[in-house]
């Protein structure tokens, strides 16, 4: 009976050890499981915030150095001679990047500031980098500051723009972050030199301003992991062990010159992190989920809204290079840019190209002054601005010369149409306030593609009207083709046009 008892008990207590051993061990692999899936979630939650905090500090600079584009821009069309119009520039660029400081510096190291002083770099560390940078932001130790160096080359101006973004701003990124105080958040190059940081600065693996140096000094093969990872342009983390613990840097790359962005956390906050996750894994992922969504929501609107202030900047410095100031109207570069760019994109489309020669405007300059001459031009710019279409192009060509280019002129009703438009114009036209002016124009007229299929020939064409113009006396239009009262074309004549090709007005 014993011996039964013994065999019963052993039929029972085998299986149910054997049960209760597989259930141990697969508690103690879902729980190591468990470890590792919250670790590897903080980890990658810390990793995605650490790539947030580069991509923000990085748009900061993207920011600097597109507004810059236009400026050099301007600079390089009316060169640095002028130092009040430089200072104009640097201070423009410097309000819509909310910076401090903006230089122009020549290819000697002479620079002007927003000041309009004169300022030599020859002598600074970082001037000797402009010239071979491969990247626009060059590291300033000087002032703790990052340079947006953008090149000016061109015949009227050789020599580079450049911006300092301040650092300290850098040092604003983990306010109010929820790290412990101990945290902290740094940018270093690819010798581990400290470039910027956020939270504490008593931590001794920032104290000295190397990181890897230090973390060296505590933990050797995490140093060397630390290194060559960041050389490959990997993220990820490192644990230095510090006896029985351990203190985690999480790391990116910034995306620009190998500089990395670093984040430190301490043990505890990670044991903090998992355990909570541990605790309710799936409110804590939704929480975190939520989180995250919001940030990047939140990024993506400061990224969206920081262009399209970026963008309506850029138009508007835009806008300000293409425009003629005495009128208003479109200048001589703006106007055949956007003639041409108009046929590249509309090579059948027939429009008619106005080129208009104000007559004896020397003499106005010399009987009424040069005052007088400039209010005729301006009233001039304003009037023949407002009788045409806004998708037209009209702008100033030269000292007392227009053009007017309409799109999409189909018929010759319209063509005949819009020349007695601007014949009529003229007729009624007057400027000056007090002393009423009369100034007429001696205006030529081409047909877009057929009398020209490109700008320069185009121009040509209606040029050659305009001395068809002049010959017969002035204070009339004339086209390259000759139309009768029923549009129809007429050859010009093989004497006027031999004489509108040697024409040297």
């Amino acid at each position: 009976m014993d011996n039964q008892n013994k065999s019963s008990v052993l039929q029972w207590l085998m299986p149910t050890t054997a049960m209760m051993v597989v259930v141990i061990i697969m508690l103690i692999s879902f729980t190591h499981k468990a470890n590792k899936e919250a670790e590897n979630t903080v980890s990658k939650t810390l990793v995605s915030n650490v790539e947030s905090y580069g991509s923000n500090f990085l748009h900061s600079l993207e920011k600097i150095d597109s507004i810059e584009l236009p400026i050099v821009a301007m600079l390089a069309k009316e060169g640095t001679k002028d130092v009040a119009r430089v200072t104009e520039l640097l201070q423009i660029a410097a309000e819509s990047a909310g910076v401090d400081e903006a230089l122009y510096c020549d290819i000697n190291g002479q620079a002007i500031n927003l000041s309009g002083q004169s300022v030599d770099l020859s002598q600074t560390a970082y001037f000797e980098q402009l010239s071979g940078a491969a990247s626009p932001y060059i590291y300033v130790e000087e002032g703790n500051s990052i340079v947006v160096m953008e090149r000016v080359s061109s015949d009227a101006a050789q020599g580079y723009l450049l911006m300092f973004y301040p650092m300290e701003r850098f040092s604003n990124m983990l306010y109010k972050s929820g790290y412990d105080n101990g945290s902290f958040l740094v940018l270093v190059n690819t010798e581990g030199k400290i470039l910027g940081m956020s939270g504490t600065t008593s931590h001794e693996y920032v104290k000295d301003g190397n990181l890897l140096t230090a973390v060296d000094k505590v933990d050797k093969a995490a140093a060397r992991s630390l290194r060559g990872r960041m050389n490959n342009g990997s993220r990820g983390n490192v644990y230095i062990e510090k006896g029985k613990e351990k203190d985690v840097l999480i790391f990116a790359p910034l995306g620009t010159n190998r500089w990395d962005v670093v984040l430190f956390v301490g043990n505890d906050y990670m044991d903090r992190q998992i355990r909570y996750l541990r605790k309710n894994t799936s409110n804590m992922a939704m929480s975190l989920l939520i989180a995250i969504a919001v940030f990047f929501i939140v990024v993506m609107v400061i990224n969206i809204t920081g262009k399209f202030r970026s963008n309506a900047k850029k138009k508007e410095l835009e806008d300000k290079a293409d425009t003629d100031l005495l009128t208003g109207l479109n200048n001589k570069l703006a106007t055949e840019r956007k003639i041409k760019d108009f046929m590249a994109h509309n090579p059948d489309t027939q429009s008619m190209l106005f080129m208009v020669d104000v007559d004896n405007f020397k003499k106005v300059n010399d009987t009424m002054g040069h005052a007088f001459g400039d209010e005729v031009l301006r009233s001039l710019g304003k009037q023949i601005g407002g009788i045409f279409r806004a998708s037209d192009i009209v702008g100033r060509v030269g000292g007392d010369e227009f053009m007017v280019f309409l799109k999409g002129i189909a018929t010759e009703e319209n063509i005949l149409k819009e020349a007695a438009k601007m014949e009529t114009f003229f007729k009624n036209f007057q400027a000056g306030e007090y002393v009423k002016y009369k100034a007429t124009a001696s205006i030529g007229v081409a047909i877009y593609p057929q009398e020209g299929a490109d700008f320069e020939t185009l121009y040509k064409a209606a040029d050659q009207g305009v001395y068809k113009a002049k010959k017969r006396g002035k204070n009339q239009l004339a086209f390259y083709r000759e139309r009768n009262a029923d549009g129809v074309e007429q050859e010009s004549t093989a004497t006027e046009n031999a004489a509108a090709d040697t024409d040297d007005r």
